[in-house]
C-alpha cells in the first residue's frame, strides 16, 4: 500500500536506530541466502560485522548486490473480519553494494560506534579489541542511498458492513522492553552495574 510508504531520512533513521538486528539478503553461486546479523547505524550508512571465514561476508566484500531489511512488531490487529486481519509494523528495506572497512583505525572507529549503540559508555570500560581479534573480524557497510520505509499504524481497515458483527476488534500492542541486567557469575560483589545500563531504553 503506497500510503504507508516513507522515503525521508527522518522516518529510516529513526527505524533503524530503533532495533539492533537485521536481516541481509544476497546471492551465493545462484542461490538466494538471507543472514540475520547485529547491525548498527552511523550517518547514512548501515554496518554489520561477523567472522572473517564468513560466507556472506566474502560474497559481499567482492562487490555484490546486497538487500538490507530491518524492522519492528508494534502490534497484531483483530479485524471483525478474518480477511483484515494485520499488524502494526514499522520496517526498513535498503538495495546496494556492501564495501569493506578494511583501514585498522576505521575498524577500531566502527566496532566503537557499535558497542556506544549498544550501550553508551561501554567501549571505556572493556579491553580494546586486538591485533588477532581484530584480524578475525571483516566489517561491512552500506549506504542508504536506496531505501524506504513502511510503516502501519493504527486499528482495523473493516469494511463499514462489519461494524454490525458483536465479535470484538482492536489492537494487541507489542512492544519490546528491557529488562533488569543480570549480572554474570564470577563478577565481585563489589563492582555494581554500570549506571548508564540503568538509562537504556529501546523504541
Amino acid at each position: 500500500m503506497p500510503e504507508r510508504g516513507r522515503y525521508d531520512r527522518a522516518s529510516i533513521y529513526s527505524i533503524l536506530d530503533a532495533t539492533f538486528v537485521c536481516h541481509v539478503a544476497y546471492n551465493i553461486e545462484q542461490q538466494p541466502v538471507i543472514t540475520p546479523t547485529a547491525y548498527w547505524r552511523t550517518d547514512n550508512w548501515v554496518y554489520w560485522h561477523a567472522s572473517s571465514a564468513s560466507r556472506m561476508l566474502r560474497c559481499l566484500e567482492g562487490g555484490a548486490k546486497a538487500c538490507f531489511f530491518a524492522n519492528l512488531l508494534d502490534g497484531v490487529v483483530f479485524a471483525r473480519s478474518g480477511f483484515n486481519h494485520s499488524l502494526n509494523y514499522r520496517s526498513v528495506v535498503a538495495f546496494g553494494v556492501a564495501e569493506l572497512v578494511d583501514d585498522t583505525e576505521a575498524k577500531l572507529a566502527a566496532l566503537r560506534e557499535f558497542s556506544e549503540r549498544l550501550a553508551p559508555g561501554r567501549w571505556d570500560e572493556v579491553r580494546s579489541p586486538s591485533p588477532q581479534e581484530l584480524k578475525a573480524t571483516t566489517i561491512l557497510r552500506m549506504e542508504l542511498n536506496e531505501a524506504s520505509a513502511k510503516i502501519r499504524t493504527g486499528g482495523p481497515g473493516d469494511a463499514e458492513a462489519d461494524y454490525l458483527l458483536t465479535c470484538w476488534a482492536g489492537v494487541l500492542p507489542i512492544r519490546m522492553n528491557v529488562g533488569v541486567p543480570e549480572t554474570e557469575t564470577g563478577v565481585p560483589s563489589t563492582i555494581p552495574v554500570p549506571g548508564y545500563l540503568s538509562r537504556l531504553s529501546i523504541g
